[in-house]
């Protein structure tokens, strides 16, 4: 059984950062990209950043450029989202996803997503 567990949410003021750590357990880090959504009330989810098994680094979201990064820990089948300079916009519940490198990787992060976490809150107060 494939699982993928977020951690790392809460509740911080505008400036502030946080990092999320999503491990994974049941599937092998090598045939996946893994990435994080985040979903806004009365907003659809939209992908933020994507990892691919070599490390590359693909950015799907221009609002959090130079303030998030992400990384992998592979001996940890775990991935992180840091989070900088945090602002009341990026109030969301962030989401962790697994995804097949054979559906074209990370710019095309999202098309077949076969795991998600159950998500975690992160609120940015003004």
């Amino acid at each position: 059984e494939v699982t993928l567990v977020e951690s790392g949410g809460g509740l911080v003021q505008a400036g502030g950062s946080l990092r999320l750590s999503c491990a994974a357990s049941g599937l092998y880090f090598d045939d996946y990209v893994l990435g994080w959504f985040r979903q806004a009330p009365g907003k659809e989810r939209e992908g933020v950043l994507c990892i691919s098994n070599d490390n590359g680094v693909t950015n799907l979201l221009d609002s959090v450029k130079g303030r998030f990064t992400i990384s992998s820990d592979n001996a940890k089948n775990t991935i992180y989202l840091q989070m900088n300079d945090l602002k009341p916009e990026d109030t969301a519940t962030y989401y962790c996803a697994a995804e097949s490198s054979l559906f074209g990787g990370c710019p095309h992060l999202g098309s077949h997503v076969g795991y998600w976490g159950q998500g975690t809150q992160v609120t940015v107060s003004s």
